[in-house]
């Protein structure tokens, strides 16, 4: 695990290790499970670590932010907890917000966020037909006589229900030339006409969901974003930030059901036998250690990319292709190991299971992958044909 990093990127691992060993013991994750979220004292102490310097959160001196250190730090607390966290979710937002605000629109939430750990907005992208096609969106604001209305509805809003803003994608109508832009608003939770509904999910469940309705809600101009990103080009390209996220969380997670996996065949006894010495054992072992090897090759490819500058969208779209799969499969062949004891709801490793099974929807699906992928290897094996 974790070759080839620098002194430095050493350092932030270690440091990040000592702040996720303090926390997020088994009890403390059972009853954050059953909570759907963390205490301010743990989110509070997150966003207090210094990262070694690294731009994981955005200080107020900071200017870029470090996504292989980001990955890091996600990978390595998904490992220790065992469990699907807020905070890739929370730097996914900022970075959405910081894109399509302006700096006044930013600056209070994102103060809000270091003094307290709490994100005090949810991003609402995502509705019943528009998932991963977020063009399909249908929520949009018009003008009626002098008013600004919103209608229409979001899903998967994490945390939509206790959220005190919700930063809302939507289609602006109101243009003079009739054609409908795309545009960020800043909605506070408690205007008139919003109505949010919990949704029960199977995984994840320290990330409560919900369904959020826009009926008729009266917004107003300052609460559009005015930043320097415009349109779905923009937010397509941030949104592959969360993808890398997104498979950051995932291979911590498997690596922790491995982990467990192999503590468990080392231990376990069965006809006068460790199960470790078992074929058929180790045969899942191995294959299981190929998966973590490539997802984690893919996750930190694909993050060291970002960081030179460097940035494909085909390492994205096979990365996210392939890693949540395969972490799900991981986690799946620790659960057969652990026998039965990895069927029961207290045990982590079927919570792993759910977690990483619901990664293969998150940000893009497996199939929406493949659409992404193949026109680019196409035309990237075309260019290696031509340059024979």
């Amino acid at each position: 695990m974790y070759d080839g990093l620098s002194r430095d990127e050493q350092r932030l691992l270690n440091h990040v290790r000592e702040y996720g060993e303090k926390y997020f013991v088994p009890a403390s994750i059972s009853k954050w499970r059953k909570d759907q979220g963390l205490p301010d004292e743990v989110v509070k102490a997150f966003v207090d670590l210094d990262f070694n310097g690294f731009g994981v959160i955005h200080r107020r001196n900071h200017r870029t932010y470090d996504l292989f250190a980001q990955v890091l730090v996600i990978e390595e607390l998904s490992r220790i907890s065992g469990a699907c966290l807020p905070f890739q979710n929370d730097l996914l937002q900022l970075q959405i917000l910081e894109a399509f605000a302006s700096s006044a629109q930013t600056s209070p939430f994102r103060t809000e966020y270091q003094d307290t750990g709490r994100l005090s907005y949810a991003l609402a992208i995502s509705e019943p037909e528009a998932g991963s096609d977020t063009r399909s969106m249908r929520t949009h604001v018009t003008r009626e006589g002098d008013a600004l209305v919103m209608n229409g509805t979001k899903m998967f809003v994490n945390n939509g229900e206790y959220a005190p803003a919700l930063l809302v994608s939507a289609y602006d109508k109101t243009g003079d030339d009739g054609e409908p832009e795309f545009s960020f608003w800043m909605v506070p939770r408690s205007a008139a006409g919003i109505y949010a509904y919990p949704e029960q999910k199977i995984g994840q469940s320290m990330l409560p969901f919900a369904t959020v309705r826009f009926d008729n809600v009266e917004v107003k101009e300052s609460w559009r974003l005015k930043g320097s990103s415009k349109g779905f080009s923009q937010l397509y390209s941030l949104l592959e930030y969360g993808r890398v996220f997104t498979c950051a969380a995932a291979l911590g997670e498997a690596q922790a059901a491995m982990e467990d996996a192999v503590a468990w065949a080392r231990g376990r006894e069965a006809f006068g036998q460790r199960i470790a010495d078992l074929q058929q054992v180790q045969m899942k072992l191995t294959e299981m250690e190929v998966k973590l090897t490539n997802m984690r090759n893919l996750v930190y490819g694909a993050a060291r990319e970002y960081d030179r500058g460097e940035h494909k969208r085909l390492s994205v779209a096979l990365m996210k292709y392939y890693v949540p799969k395969a972490a799900t499969e991981v986690a799946s062949d620790a659960m057969q190991i652990l026998g039965g004891r990895g069927y029961i709801q207290e045990n982590r490793v079927s919570s792993i299971w759910q977690d990483c099974r619901g990664y293969q929807f998150a940000d893009g699906t497996d199939e929406v992958m493949v659409v992404i992928a193949a026109p680019l290897i196409l035309e990237q094996y075309k260019a290696s044909k031509n340059n024979r």
